[in-house]
């Protein structure tokens, strides 16, 4: 009744063997470009990050000079 010569079972085979090879094809490369995107945009320092909030009003020029202070102290209690 539903044997007719092999040809459907085998092409549905193929059929999922062609899914499976697209679909980690696809997540591969979707996947690949992820690296690279951080290694363009470098990572930024502390003291860029307190820079960047004071000038976006986050924090107060008080509360900055602080920060930094602590920051140069940590920097240098490492070294």
């Amino acid at each position: 009744m539903f044997y007719d010569g092999g040809t459907f079972m085998g092409g549905m085979h193929w059929v999922w063997w062609i899914f499976w090879v697209a679909l980690v094809g696809v997540i591969v490369f979707y996947g690949w470009g992820r690296p690279s995107e951080q290694r363009r945009r470098p990572r930024e320092t502390p003291h860029e990050v307190l820079q960047r909030r004071l000038a976006s009003g986050e924090i107060a020029p008080e509360e900055y000079e602080k920060r930094r202070g602590l920051l140069d102290r940590d920097a240098g209690a490492k070294t």
